[in-house]
């Protein structure tokens, strides 16, 4: 059903050929039409013969079902597709399709491509209409049966003039429903004629995860994306059977990880424009029946069930509380999460370390000093004031690291979010200076919401041989790299230094805390110092 003119390649038919011997483009009078049966693979010349082997050789009268529920153009189109796609998945059909069972959007994109019944749906609905008002005998029901199909027939041209084809109506009325779902649920206020509306810092994030790039990062990192599915996928008796709730669920593949790990229902939420392509990698995969999208913030959105038994969510950003989405994460769990249920992950702890790389200081900040013989020292400017989110070696920490906060999620409360805590830790090589201190975290998978959370000191690898079925992965410098890296505070020079000789001992206090202007924003502060030397103190943006 393309439309496309055929080419005709007999240079038998003169009548095809041009004066100048190219060939000509001709209409033919009718196109093939291919029909394919509701219900097995036969294919049928004409609508009316495969309605009639449906109704005779599977019971299903599609006529009488358009009619027994009332549907419209947009309805037919998801009766038709949720019977394709039960007869895909080898299911069987209900005993009489109700209004519920099609109320899914995922039910407007075909099953079937180029799917002519879909394209002969309008036949469909004018004829229905006609036999019912002639089959009820009455005036009074063919007057108002007539009315019905002049109203669809009015909304059929509608779709005809707004859409150039099926295909475009389909998607354009998806991206409509789903934004009018998001603006059932958005507080922003209306646009003026006059200026656009304003946006707070958090319109930003959300659409900067409507990109693919920043997805198709996360995805890519294994340490990060294997965790979760080793955790889901290795405990499937805890997701059996159980109501999931996946927070920030961008592409969709932990919620599809835990459909296919047997949970009985999944809702996945995300507030970023991403949620349309979760939507259709769900029902891509076949999962549309498990997974239920839906666009907004957690603390926005009125969920299909009043409880949930498992949350799962990526949560963590740079140093691990960046972009600041573990508060929404609480707030779910206080009013969502079934007592016992359970939290993947389950905790964080965050660590700190000094870290001495000459190179690194005399590539990125020496350098400016003479760039092919100029000063460009301006470029310094503000170089010590932002948290540097990079990878640093192994061999520049040059002390002992110092776990100084750790995050139980089951009590956890947005206010602990920020805080001071003190850190002490001893050098383990002579130094000429410590440059500055290194921030990661380790996340903890727990198979148990009763499971204790590991010691301070516990390594990732020590919480895996803990227990069965326990995941765990560390973003610092001695794991694999990760997306996340680590954040690198750069200390401000000193006046004058000398070397640091064994033993040596650095102490200090950490502060995180919001920045006013920005709330997904990360300060840092830390005051430190190192024997025989004053305490000294600055502050890290991250932003």
């Amino acid at each position: 059903m393309t439309g496309e003119m055929d080419r005709v390649n007999s240079p038998a038919n003169d009548s095809d050929v041009s004066d100048d011997g190219e060939w000509l483009d001709v209409d033919p009078d009718e196109e093939p039409v291919t029909v394919v049966s509701l219900f097995d693979s036969q294919t049928f010349p004409t609508l009316d013969e495969m309605l009639g082997h449906c109704k005779q050789h599977h019971g299903f009268d599609l006529r009488a079902s358009l009619h027994r529920l009332q549907l419209d153009f947009l309805g037919a189109v998801k009766l038709v597709n949720f019977i394709r796609h039960r007869v895909r998945q080898g299911q069987p059909l209900p005993d009489a399709i109700s209004l519920s069972d099609i109320q899914e959007d995922a039910y407007l994109k075909p099953v079937l491509e180029n799917d002519a019944v879909l394209f002969s749906l309008d036949d469909i609905l004018d004829g229905a209409v006609v036999d019912v008002g002639a089959a009820d005998g009455t005036d009074e029901q063919t007057t108002a049966w007539r009315l019905r199909n002049s109203q669809l027939e009015a909304e059929l041209e509608s779709i005809r003039e707004s859409f150039a084809n099926y295909r475009l109506a389909v998607q354009q009325t998806l991206d409509r429903r789903w934004g009018d779902d998001d603006d059932d649920t958005d507080s922003r206020p209306a646009a003026s004629s006059s200026a656009a509306p304003a946006k707070d810092n958090s319109d930003y994030y959300f659409e900067s995860y409507a990109s693919n790039d920043i997805h198709e990062t996360m995805l890519k990192d294994q340490v990060r994306t294997d965790a979760y599915r080793d955790f889901i996928y290795g405990n499937k008796h805890l997701f059996k059977d159980k109501v999931v709730l996946d927070i920030g669920c961008g592409t969709g593949i932990l919620s599809m990880f835990c459909a296919k790990a047997g949970a009985a229902r999944v809702v996945a939420v995300d507030k970023s424009d991403i949620i349309d392509k979760a939507r259709e990698n769900v029902f891509n995969n076949g999962l549309s029946s498990v997974v239920t999208c839906l666009r907004g913030a957690i603390e926005e959105v009125t969920l299909p069930v009043d409880r949930v038994d498992i949350i799962v969510s990526e949560w963590m950003g740079y140093c691990l509380l960046y972009e600041a989405m573990l508060p929404s994460v609480l707030y779910a769990r206080d009013k969502y999460l079934a007592p016992g249920g359970l939290l993947v992950p389950s905790s964080a702890t965050i660590w700190i370390a000094p870290v001495e790389d000459q190179a690194y200081v005399s590539d990125h900040v020496s350098y400016w000093r003479d760039v092919y013989g100029f000063d460009m020292r301006a470029m310094q400017e503000n170089i010590y004031d932002e948290v540097r989110i990079q990878t640093v070696a192994e061999s520049s920490v040059c002390g002992k690291p110092f776990p100084f906060k750790i995050l139980d999620l089951r009590c956890t409360r947005t206010e602990d979010l920020v805080f001071t805590a003190n850190w002490v830790s001893d050098l383990s090589r002579p130094v000429d200076n410590v440059d500055g201190f290194l921030i990661w975290f380790d996340n903890f998978f727990a198979t148990s919401g009763d499971e204790p959370v590991p010691e301070p000191q516990t390594t990732p690898e020590a919480w895996v041989e803990k227990g069965r079925g326990n995941v765990a992965f560390t973003t610092g410098p001695y794991g694999t790299e990760t997306h996340w890296k680590q954040g690198f505070l750069l200390a401000a020079p000193q006046s004058s230094s000398t070397e640091l000789s064994l033993p040596a001992r650095v102490s200090g206090r950490v502060t995180f805390s919001v920045l006013e202007e920005n709330v997904r924003a990360l300060m840092i502060d830390a005051a430190w110092s190192i024997e025989g030397q004053e305490e000294r103190g600055q502050s890290w943006k991250l932003k």
